[in-house]
């Protein structure tokens, strides 16, 4: 039985978010597609979304211009800074970084670089 792509993803992703768990402090967890990147701040215990961000928003789209790509660094370098503003607002200064099992490269690299910059701890 082979194993796809999303499926070795998911399977990246249970052993990072097990040792978050044991952290008892809120995750920002990103995930991509080839359009969008998506970024959230979830509760220590996992249920509750305190706080996120998207390329698929409408003040996020108008920013990206005419073309309104998502699936840049550029993109990731705003979303990066919009979550940690919101985080921030609602009150959230410490994190741990959940990529969701994607590779720290690219557009996961910009959007931790510039939370970490716009004040986000982790």
């Amino acid at each position: 039985m082979t194993i796809n792509k999303k499926d070795q993803r998911i399977r990246r992703s249970r052993q990072t978010r097990a040792r978050i768990a044991v952290q008892r402090v809120a995750r920002l967890t990103v995930f991509r597609s080839n359009l969008h990147i998506y970024a959230s701040v979830i509760s220590d215990c996992g249920t509750k979304v305190l706080a996120s961000a998207s390329t698929a928003e409408k003040e996020v789209r108008e920013q990206l211009g005419a073309e309104g790509k998502g699936g840049n660094v550029a993109a990731a370098t705003i979303i990066g800074k919009r979550i940690a503003e919101k985080a921030k607002a609602a009150g959230i200064e410490k994190v741990a970084f959940d990529r969701a099992g994607f590779a720290y490269h690219g557009r996961v690299k910009a959007l931790a670089e510039a939370a970490r910059e716009a004040g986000l701890q982790f």
